[in-house]
C-alpha cells in the first residue's frame, strides 16, 4: 500500500490537463503520465477547505481504494501529498455514468439491465470479502471505462466506504433515495445496506423512476422504512415476474431476509435465463426525464455524507 503514496511533486510525473468535474472541496482533471502517455483522472483536494471529518473520510477512502483490486472497481494508481493539496490519481473513465449511457440506447431490454447489475454485484461481493462496505451505491457512482458499446462497468467513489469489524455500523450516510431502512432507524446495520441500494438501482433500470420518491426527506424516509414497492402501471406490465421477484428479494426491509451476492448471482433473472429481450424503449424515455431532473438537483442529491445527512436522519429518529 505504501508504494502508491508519493511526496514528490505530481507535475514531475504528470501533465495536468482539462477539468473534468468540480465538487465542494475537489476538482477532477484529466492528466497524462509522462513516462508512457497514459491518460488518467486526478482528483485534486484542497486541504484548506476540509473540515476534520472530511480529512478522515478522504484518508479512509484512499486507504480503502489503494487495497482494492477488482476489474469492476475504479482503480487508484498513485497518491501525491503536498502541503496544500492531495492528488489522487485514478483510472480515467471516459464512458459516462450509467443512466447517461442507457438514455442514449436505441434498443434497451431486461437482459441489458441484468448485464449492468451482474458486475456491480460481483464488485460488491469482492468488497465485502475484503471487509469493505461501500454505503453509497447509486447510478452516478457506476461508470463506463470508454464510450464503446461493450465497455466495462465500474464502481467509483468510496468516499463513505468503511472497513467493518463484527460490530454493527451506526454512522448515517448515503444518498437519500438509495439509503437502506436500517440506516434510518439508528439500530445499527451491516453490509446488507449495499444490496438494498442495488435493489433501488435495479427498480429504476426496469421502469425509469425510483421506488421511493418524496419532495421532503421526512416523508421519503417513512416511505423507505415501510418498504412498500409499487409494481402497478403499464411499465411494470411488460416486466418479467422474475425481474420483479429479484427486486422484491433485494428491497426487503429486514436485512436478514435480503438477498446477498451468492443468491443474487444464482437468480434466474441475473443469469440471463429469464431476462426478457423485449424492447423497453419507454423506460429510456422515463430515465431521460429522471436524468434531467437529477442533474438540475445535483447539488441537493450529491452525497450528504456524514454531517448533513446524519443531522437529517437523527432528526427523523428523534421524531419517531
Amino acid at each position: 500500500m505504501d508504494s502508491i503514496y508519493k511526496t514528490a511533486n505530481i507535475k514531475d510525473f504528470y501533465k495536468l490537463d482539462k477539468i473534468l468535474g468540480e465538487g465542494s472541496y475537489a476538482i477532477v482533471r484529466k492528466a497524462i503520465r509522462k513516462s508512457d502517455n497514459l491518460e488518467v483522472a486526478v482528483k485534486i483536494i484542497d486541504k484548506a477547505s476540509l473540515e476534520s471529518d472530511d480529512h478522515l473520510a478522504i484518508q479512509s477512502e484512499v486507504e480503502i481504494m489503494s487495497q482494492i483490486d477488482h476489474p469492476n472497481i475504479v482503480k487508484v494508481l498513485e497518491v501525491f501529498d503536498d502541503k496544500s493539496k492531495l492528488y489522487i490519481v485514478l483510472e480515467l473513465m471516459t464512458g459516462g455514468e450509467l443512466f447517461d449511457r442507457i438514455v442514449e440506447k436505441e434498443l434497451y431490454n431486461e437482459k441489458e439491465a441484468a448485464d449492468v447489475i451482474r458486475p456491480v454485484v460481483d464488485a460488491i461481493r469482492y468488497c465485502h470479502s475484503m471487509g469493505v462496505v461501500h454505503r453509497d451505491l447509486k447510478p452516478e457512482n457506476i461508470l463506463y471505462t470508454t464510450p464503446d458499446p461493450d465497455a466495462t462497468v465500474k464502481i467509483s467513489d468510496f468516499g463513505v466506504a468503511k472497513v467493518i469489524s463484527d460490530e454493527l455500523m451506526l454512522t448515517a450516510c448515503g444518498t437519500p433515495g438509495y439509503v437502506a431502512p436500517e440506516i434510518l432507524t439508528g439500530v445499527g446495520y451491516d453490509m446488507a445496506v449495499d444490496y438494498w441500494s442495488i435493489g433501488v438501482i435495479l427498480y429504476v433500470l426496469l421502469c425509469g423512476y425510483p421506488p421511493f420518491y418524496e419532495e421532503s426527506n421526512e416523508k421519503l424516509f417513512e416511505q423507505i422504512k415501510s418498504g412498500k414497492i409499487d409494481f402497478s402501471g403499464e411499465q411494470w406490465d411488460k416486466i418479467s415476474k422474475e425481474a420483479k421477484d429479484l427486486v422484491e428479494k433485494l428491497l426487503k426491509v429486514d436485512p436478514k431476509e435480503r438477498y446477498k451476492a451468492d443468491q443474487i448471482c444464482k437468480h434466474p433473472w441475473i443469469t440471463g435465463e429469464k431476462a426478457l429481450t423485449k424492447d423497453l424503449s419507454y423506460v429510456t424515455e422515463k430515465l431521460r426525464e429522471l436524468n434531467a431532473r437529477r442533474k438540475l438537483r445535483r447539488a441537493q442529491l450529491m452525497v450528504l455524507a456524514t454531517t448533513k445527512l446524519q443531522r437529517r436522519i437523527q432528526q427523523h429518529q428523534q421524531k419517531n
